[in-house]
This record gives C-alpha cells, sequence and structure tokens, in this order.
C-alpha cells in the first residue's frame, strides 16, 4: 500500500480519516486537469462515473494492440492476462488490507452483490437485514429482496441514517445477511459500519457496498468494517473504465458460497461426471474477463495510488465544501444530507424547480451532475473528484445562481 504523509490541516469530516498537509486554493487547482480532457465541459458526476486519465485511455489502447499482435489464445497473451490480474490485486488487496486471493474480478457492483446474494444458503425461516428500499440504490436491494427469505427492513431518518439499536434488536440466529452501503450514493452520509462489523462478527454474513468510498476515503484501512465481502466497481472513484468491478470475499466466507456461475475457468472435472469447484479467486470468475478493461482499471490504479489517496480524499472534500458553502447562503436553495460524517457529494433543491430541470439547464451550459432521490424527494447531486478545480465550482455555482 502506498505510504501516504499524515500532516495537520486537513478538512475531517469522520474521524477515522486520516490527516494530510494544507494545500491552498492554488494547490487544489489541479495539477491534474489535463490529465482527464473534457472539451471545455465541466464534469461533476463521479458519484456515478469519473472521466479517466489518458493514461488509462492509452493503456487499454497498447494492451489491445499487443494482445492482437501476440495472439489471445497464446502463451504470452495469456501470461499477459495472468500478469493484469495480480497487478490489480495487489494494488487492491493493499488499499483494503486483505489477501490478494480474496479479490474477485467482476463486470460491477451489481454483479458482486449478485455473486453473494444468489451463492448464500438462504432458507424460508432466514432472515436478511438491509436498509429502507426507498432510501437505498437498487444495486444493494433488489438481489436481497430477490431472496426468498423474512425481509427486516431498518427505518432511516431524512438523512438515511437508522438507529443503531434496530440493527442489534433484528440480528438473530436466522439472519443470514446484513448488507448494507459504506457511504450513501444520494447524500453522501457515512453510515457506522464499523459498530455493525462488530456485531455481526461470527454471526451473519456482513456485506457491503463500497461504491463511493472506494477511491473516496483516503488510506482507510476498510478491514475496520468486519464484514466477509464487499463490491465496488472500477469506473467511479477509482476512475477505471465501465464494465470493471471488484468483490472482495473472505476465504471464509468463500468457503461457504456456491458460485451461480461455471465454467472451466472456475471447476474442474473429476470421476467423469462431478465437478469440483477451483479455489478462491477462480471459483467466483468463470468465463472470460474484460481484459481491454482491467489493463485500464490497472493503469488507473497505478495513477491514483501514485497521487496518493489521502491527497486525492482531501481535493474532493475541499471542492465540495467550497461548493456546499457557495450554495448553503443562496435564498430558495436547500441542502440534503449530514453536516458532518460524509463524503465529497453535495445533494439540493431549488424552491419551485424540477431537478430534472435544474440537471437538463445545466448540462445544456455544459456542466454534467445528476439527479437522484431521497426517499420520494428528487434532489441534485454534485460530486467533484481530485481532477475538478475551484474555477469549475465557481462556474457551476454562477449558473445555478441564474436558476433563482
Amino acid at each position: 500500500m502506498v505510504n501516504e504523509p499524515c500532516i495537520e490541516s486537513a478538512i475531517i469530516y469522520n474521524e477515522n480519516m486520516p490527516l494530510i498537509r494544507y494545500m491552498s486554493r492554488q494547490d487544489i487547482e489541479s495539477d491534474y486537469y489535463e490529465e482527464f480532457p473534457g472539451e471545455g465541459r465541466i464534469y461533476l458526476n463521479n458519484a456515478s462515473i469519473s472521466r479517466m486519465p489518458t493514461s488509462t485511455i492509452t493503456a487499454m489502447s497498447d494492451f489491445i494492440t499487443e494482445y492482437n499482435s501476440v495472439g489471445p489464445d497464446s502463451a504470452t497473451g495469456r501470461q499477459m492476462v495472468l500478469d493484469l490480474g495480480r497487478q490489480i490485486r495487489r494494488i487492491i488487496s493493499n488499499i483494503i488490507h486483505c489477501q490478494p486471493d480474496e479479490i474477485v474480478l467482476t463486470q460491477s457492483i451489481t454483479d458482486g452483490v449478485n455473486i453473494i446474494s444468489n451463492g448464500l444458503d438462504v432458507k424460508l425461516h432466514n432472515n436478511v437485514v438491509i436498509r429502507d428500499v426507498t432510501h437505498e440504490h437498487h444495486a444493494n436491494s433488489f438481489p436481497w429482496l430477490n431472496l426468498q427469505a423474512e425481509h427486516r427492513i431498518l427505518k432511516v431518518d431524512q438523512n438515511g441514517l437508522f438507529d443503531i439499536r434496530d440493527i442489534e434488536s433484528y440480528i438473530d440466529n436466522n439472519t443470514v445477511v446484513v448488507a448494507l452501503t459504506h457511504a450513501l450514493y444520494n447524500t453522501g452520509a457515512i453510515l457506522p459500519l464499523e459498530q455493525v462489523g462488530r456485531m455481526t462478527k461470527g454471526t451473519s454474513h456482513f456485506f457491503v457496498d463500497a461504491a463511493q468510498t472506494m477511491g473516496n476515503f483516503g488510506s482507510y484501512d476498510f478491514s475496520r468494517l468486519y464484514c466477509d465481502s464487499m463490491a465496488f466497481n472500477g469506473s467511479k472513484w477509482l476512475c477505471g473504465p465501465m464494465g470493471t468491478g471488484l468483490l472482495y470475499c473472505s476465504r471464509k466466507a468463500a468457503s461457504q458460497l456456491r458460485p451461480v456461475a461455471i465454467g472451466g475457468e472456475s471447476a474442474m472435472l473429476y470421476d467423469n461426471t462431478k465437478i469440483a469447484f477451483k479455489d478462491m479467486p477462480d471459483k467466483f470468475e468463470a468465463g472470460y474477463r474484460n481484459y481491454a478493461g482491467l489493463a485500464g482499471l490497472a493503469a488507473s490504479l497505478e495513477y491514483i495510488t501514485g497521487i496518493g489517496l489521502d491527497t486525492i480524499q482531501y481535493k474532493n472534500n475541499k471542492l465540495s465544501q467550497a461548493f456546499r458553502e457557495s450554495i448553503s447562503d443562496m435564498s430558495g436553495v436547500t441542502i440534503y444530507g449530514p453536516e458532518d460524517e460524509h463524503i465529497g457529494i453535495v445533494s439540493f433543491r431549488i424552491d419551485n424547480q424540477k431537478s430534472s430541470d435544474v440537471v437538463k439547464m445545466l448540462d445544456e451550459r455544459g456542466v454534467v451532475v445528476a439527479q437522484r432521490e431521497i426517499g420520494d424527494l428528487d434532489i441534485v447531486r454534485v460530486s467533484p473528484h481530485f481532477y475538478n478545480t475551484y474555477n469549475e465550482i465557481d462556474a457551476t455555482v454562477d449558473i445555478i445562481k441564474e436558476c433563482l
């Protein structure tokens, strides 16, 4: 794992986040902007899909060219693919503090969630603990709702947070899985998963959706969550290509899961009529992977760890804080989500305006943000990344002022 400096004066949204040196506005006005070309458009939708650095795009092109040249189904081509997997697993296992063979290469978070949900041995008398599904991302609700078990739904407040005592009262000997999100996609609120992990340890399977924290939470030690499995993708804060995802699954949990996709890459034949599953991570990697995408993901991981995860987190927080402060005093603007304990996402509404209209208007002016929901409420979500600049934040604020 890259050892980033821990020096004074960071903006701290969570006590577990590390400190980093003070960076002036000029520092944050980005050494990285040119690496993320956008033809003059301001992209502030990184909580959905991030832009990729030019080095990642080049790495994918170079991989395809070389892979095709040496012969895809050749010893050299196969070694290229194996080396990619090892490189990605090495970097990710260093970030989350696990063993490399506990990292499964997937195509998305949804793919990872389904590997776990469909691999569990669920009986009718079992129960599943999840948050109120009207406040949860579909990827971390639909697969669990599809299980033939009792669904114990945690009530949440306006920020999407639940009472930790409800978790304790819901878990019993028939709880097969507790599935929660580390930071919420709509408000950025950070959930108290370390406490939940300690509650579930040694009892039920604990699954974490880390879509909004992986690559956006500094050098946080994810082993503190005590989760059995955790899914995230490569195309959000990790700045990788679409169609790349990762699943952490502990060796113990993997031994209790049955793969739902089976092929020659994940199983072997014995006694002519029987199959045995291979060891991790092959057990859950039936079929070919998106190798060109993995080449891009490997390049992105090298790029962001080279910058430093603490530096990236600090810049994200400073930029989102600048946006939050700029719109907080505007008449007719309401900001949603907790004031502290959140990642660099800002969600808001403008009085008497449809959020979809605000998003459309911004897009027409060259600014990309997202419309999302908090329960039945439509909001506008702004999510800057480290390659964005204060000038882009200022320009976006000026356009929003025109809506008022």
